[in-house]
């Protein structure tokens, strides 16, 4: 990637630009070529020495699932009474990258302005466990919190889901898994750039093809550990676009960034969901790239982006 060169270059605010320029730095290869391992060693985000959130409670989580079992995180912010509702968080990565840490200030900062509790859940991950390994385990863990709910002072009547990237993906799939067996849905859906479609063909795709962190070239090779290479285009579980109907889903709030090869991706979904009958909110936020929602302490746009989720968020609470 040639950052002075790029169309796109102009586009990122300043410190998006420092940001791309680290990124560089650290992946001197592109993710595709460095092979999971070595990219999960560079990438996977480490515990940080100061959360920008503090917690009223935390609790590392054991979760049962038909595979054996998963570790989940809980986040209780003050305030959070004994019966508070709950966001089901899903973290990002490609389906072969990312772990609990990574969007644990996300999650702090959520429980901290929302007065919801959070959990947020580990699952396994491509190409050693490929789709639906990673779908089962959060249909099972969703399933598993309706059920347990009141032990963790959770009111399994207001539960949510969310996700970013990879984790928007598996979150708008458990809605559309749990609506085609007419179980009970989550209350609403989060969902930060999530990547919704397995054909590669919207305009952005093209545009930001050598976007920072998430070229078109990575995001493919990502989406053929999960899936297997020209496989489940057409399986809506596997990539939520390919729905023939969005109606009965849960109301949405979709964020995007304006630099981002998904970006267009998720739009159109917004508007599928939309022209289904869904209540959605979508907001694009410029300068930034695919990636900015779990960076809270690199990017503005991550901070007003939380903000708008607590707002959200909130507003399920009082109806």
């Amino acid at each position: 990637m040639n950052d002075d060169t790029s169309a796109w270059w102009n586009l990122l605010d300043d410190n998006a630009k420092s940001a791309a320029h680290m990124i560089t730095q650290v992946l001197r290869k592109p993710i595709r070529e460095l092979g999971p391992e070595q990219a999960r060693a560079l990438l996977n985000t480490t515990p940080t020495a100061a959360s920008t959130a503090s917690v009223d409670h935390f609790e590392q989580m054991t979760v049962p699932t038909r595979a054996g079992t998963i570790e989940a995180r809980l986040y209780r912010g003050d305030g959070a009474d004994g019966n508070s509702p709950a966001l089901v968080y899903l973290h990002g990565g490609g389906f072969v990258m990312g772990t609990l840490d990574g969007p644990d200030d996300v999650c702090r900062a959520i429980a901290a302005g929302s007065g919801w509790s959070v959990v947020s859940l580990d699952y396994r991950l491509a190409p050693e466990n490929p789709y639906p390994a990673a779908l089962e385990d959060c249909l099972d863990a969703y399933a598993w919190l309706l059920r347990t709910a009141p032990k963790y002072g959770i009111d399994p009547n207001r539960i949510a889901v969310g996700g970013d990237s990879a984790g928007g993906n598996l979150a708008a799939a458990l809605c559309l898994s749990r609506r085609d067996k007419d179980r009970p849905l989550p209350v609403t859906q989060v969902l930060a750039y999530p990547a919704v479609d397995g054909t590669f063909t919207a305009p952005s795709w093209s545009e930001f093809a050598d976007s920072p962190f998430l070229g078109a070239a990575d995001a493919r090779w990502l989406w053929d550990q999960y899936v297997g290479r020209g496989c489940r285009v057409d399986d809506h579980l596997a990539a939520p676009m390919r729905a023939q109907s969005l109606r009965g889903l849960p109301p949405a709030l979709i964020l995007t960034a304006e630099v981002d090869p998904i970006r267009d991706d998720a739009e159109a979904y917004a508007a599928r969901l939309r022209q289904d009958g869904v209540s959605v909110s979508l907001i694009r936020y410029t300068g930034v790239f695919h990636g900015f929602f779990t960076e809270v302490n690199v990017f503005a746009q991550a901070r007003r982006a939380i903000d708008e989720v607590c707002r959200h968020l909130r507003d399920f609470a009082r109806a």
